[in-house]
């Protein structure tokens, strides 16, 4: 018996913006396919996948939308005139232009998506023996612009390499599900500000001061401004205005609705004009983001070292974790050697006896007693003489 195949379903992005398209709630996409809020926000995000006859649902939900929506789209592209305008958003992302404003002024940002059609994307290689190039090719691309962003995130320089470093081991120890992600800067990139972000590296004794500020006074007062602001409003603003991500992507890699994002972003943008008025304008605030991130000399380490220093760790690991999987076999085998083969009884607990006997045996003595006692210790120690026999 074959098992049928199971539906197609679009890119966890495509997914989120059928939804939002419609303008469907996730309670609603919830209610339809028969799961709870978190579990279709976690389809939409790539964390996980729908399987049987949920997946099945699902899917011909997507479809019907996507269906919906193909009529009105087909209708203004018709009408549409044969140069088409460009939006302030697209300007500024790589997917149009070659550079960015940061690249053209020396900020470094990285693209935060490859242009697969174009050719553009350093992307992985189909061969496996290419395997290597693919990643030095995609680190060499994204590493320089992902450490000044780090940076920017967590205002430590030391943090913002470590935070790189870590990001492109664990994709190096992931490769194949990486060389096959539509946008791999990206899956880098997520990573990086998830470890960069994380509150346990305050417990750490290196982090206990802070690191020396800019040099410029300009430079200090932003960075200052940005630490203020929660993480996820740091996050949300430096993924829009500084690496030009569109709103609804903004929400996705945020792990958020993107109403709740255009909220941050909001909120972000308030807090930073409130304290830099000159900031208010958006795509000032870009050109800020992006000197304040090329104003710092941050050298990535170079991929050979962090691909071998990846290994080591991974190589460590797996053998920490089978010595001490055969620690626990040893223990347990020592354990099973030296146990009992049988049962033995506990002794029962003392009880009380009722109903002894007197102890018997000499008791103290009465007077008359002491007074013979006395009276034999006290006369002379006489006796007949030994008799011994007399040899004939």
């Amino acid at each position: 018996m074959t098992q049928s195949p199971a539906s197609p379903l679009p890119a966890p992005k495509e997914r989120r913006r059928l939804r939002e398209s419609k303008s469907l709630t996730l309670a609603q996409v919830a209610a339809k396919v028969g799961v709870t809020c978190e579990t279709v926000r976690a389809w939409e995000s790539g964390r996980s996948t729908p399987r049987g006859h949920k997946r099945e649902t699902y899917a011909k939900l997507l479809a019907s939308v996507e269906a919906e929506g193909q009529a009105p789209a087909a209708k203004a592209a018709a009408t549409a005139t044969a140069t088409p305008v460009r939006s302030r958003r697209s300007v500024g992302r790589w997917d149009s232009a070659p550079l960015d404003r940061g690249q053209e002024r020396g900020g470094g940002w990285v693209r935060p998506a490859a242009n697969a059609a174009a050719g553009e994307s350093p992307g992985p290689a189909a061969s496996p023996k290419d395997a290597t190039e693919a990643f030095d090719r995609l680190y060499a691309y994204a590493a320089p612009g992902l450490v000044r962003q780090a940076y920017l995130l967590t205002g430590r320089r030391t943090l913002a390499k470590e935070s790189v470093e870590r990001a492109f081991q664990l994709a190096w120890q992931r490769w194949p599900e990486v060389a096959v992600d539509r946008d791999p800067a990206g899956w880098v990139r997520a990573a990086a500000y998830e470890y960069a972000m994380s509150p346990w590296h305050r417990l750490r004794p290196s982090h206990r001061h802070p690191e020396a500020p800019p040099a410029d006074a300009d430079d200090r007062a932003l960075l200052d401004v940005l630490l203020s602001l929660p993480s996820s409003y740091r996050r949300t603003l430096l993924l829009y205005d500084g690496v030009g991500l569109d709103l609804p992507e903004t929400a996705a890699e945020t792990e958020a609705t993107t109403p709740a994002a255009a909220q941050r972003l909001l909120h972000a943008r308030e807090a930073v004009a409130e304290q830099l008025p000159a900031l208010a304008v958006p795509d000032q605030l870009h050109l800020r983001l992006t000197e304040l991130a090329g104003a710092e000399k941050l050298q990535a380490p170079k991929s050979t070292l962090v691909r071998t220093d990846g290994e080591r760790r991974t190589q460590f690991w797996t053998r920490s974790a089978i010595a001490f999987t055969v620690l626990i076999i040893g223990a347990t085998a020592l354990t099973l050697h030296t146990a009992p083969t049988r049962y033995e009884p506990v002794p029962a607990p003392g009880a009380m006896i009722s109903d002894v006997p007197r102890r018997t045996g000499p008791g103290p003595l009465t007077r008359a007693d002491t007074k013979l006692r006395d009276k034999l210790h006290k006369e002379a120690k006489s006796g007949p003489s030994r008799l011994a026999p007399e040899v004939d």
